[in-house]
């Protein structure tokens, strides 16, 4: 009986998720603010006439519509929703696995994406990014030309480094590439570039987005956009119904009230800027430039491992990245929060840094 779950299933270990029971959670790239009163009299009016005795549209198609015109994705190209990117990462694995075929990403980079590569059984390769986490572009072609990788994730901006990757370095990928390049925009509402307009230029692109990011991860909804011969073979290993009636509901909802969404994506851009300045004004401390929801810091004397504990004990929850060495040794991430949010961290942090 112990053969029958696969060595490198065995080898792994569960995504952990930090229990974050009475603090201030930082640790996640979530949207910290709420819906308003109104819009949450207006939506539980909405959803209480959601037939929950009825499976699902298995398309979803007025909401690929609604998300069609918000997110500006070219007429030509298809449209699949996923259950939060990870399912549409999982299903495109599913797709084009076989022995010897390979997933490839920079790192660090999203641990889904090698997860899903071990998942379903296929080789992962991690190409390094430089010192200043920007894409090694020779290294990243020399990869590609020699394992001719099927699936190509480059994350725009990347986690959890923050930055946008160089856009002609990523043409060059493209256009080197024989398999297909999934471009990871999952930050685009605070990034203000994307591939999306690229659509239709080259065969093999992808753009995938996410709604978590612009204040509804409770959902997990993900959507990938691209030439419809990949979008149409993908769909064939989507499980039916998907995504369920109250997603499709909700989804719909904060689309008509996008205007929300978008003014707290303003504040979050502005906050990041304010935290962003308060920790550069710190010593021991090495800023990353961001352009997500999300800044990554390295500690110099201080041990980031114990930083960490030290503002757990002081009710803050961020995500410690220094375990897993490397790249990210002595590195803590922190998500934008709220003024008091950021405030309250900034302050637990000098207090951190004189203990």
């Amino acid at each position: 009986m112990s053969d029958l779950i696969r060595p490198e299933i065995k080898a792994l270990s569960a995504y952990h998720v930090a229990d974050a029971g009475g603090m201030i959670k930082l640790d996640a790239m979530e949207n910290p603010y709420g819906l308003p009163d109104d819009l949450i009299a207006r939506w539980l009016q909405k959803i209480s006439h959601a037939a929950l005795n009825r499976y699902p549209d298995p398309h979803a198609a007025e909401l690929r519509d609604s998300l069609r015109g918000y997110m500006q994705i070219p007429a030509d190209q298809a449209i699949m929703l996923g259950n939060g990117s990870d399912e549409l990462i999982q299903m495109m694995a599913m797709a084009v696995a076989q022995p010897g075929r390979s997933i490839l990403a920079p790192e660090p980079g999203f641990v889904m994406y090698k997860m899903i590569a071990t998942f379903v059984g296929m080789d992962y390769i991690g190409v390094p990014l430089r010192d200043d986490f920007s894409l090694d572009l020779p290294a990243m072609l020399a990869a590609v030309k020699a394992q001719q990788p099927a699936l190509i994730f480059l994350a725009y901006p990347n986690n959890p480094t923050a930055n946008l990757f160089d856009e002609q370095a990523m043409l060059d990928i493209i256009q080197a590439s024989q398999g297909l390049v999934i471009v990871d925009e999952a930050y685009q509402p605070f990034a203000g570039e994307s591939f999306m307009p690229r659509l239709g230029q080259f065969e093999n692109l992808l753009v995938m987005r996410t709604v978590s990011k612009m204040g509804l991860a409770g959902l997990r909804l993900g959507l990938l956009a691209g030439n419809p011969k990949w979008i149409n073979e993908f769909d064939k290993v989507r499980l039916p119904y998907n995504i369920n009636v109250l997603t499709q509901i909700t989804a719909q909802f904060a689309l008509d009230n996008a205007s929300v969404f978008e003014a707290q994506a303003t504040s979050i851009r502005e906050q990041r800027s304010w935290l962003l300045n308060e920790l550069n004004k710190l010593a021991d401390l090495q800023v990353y430039p961001s352009r997500a929801n999300f800044i990554l810091v390295r500690f110099g004397k201080k041990n980031a491992s114990k930083v960490f504990e030290l503002l757990k004990q002081q009710g803050i929850l961020i995500k410690n990245l220094s375990p897993a060495g490397g790249a990210l040794d002595q590195c803590l991430r922190i998500t934008v929060g709220t003024s008091d949010e950021n405030r309250a961290f900034v302050s637990a942090l000098r207090k951190c840094l004189h203990a």
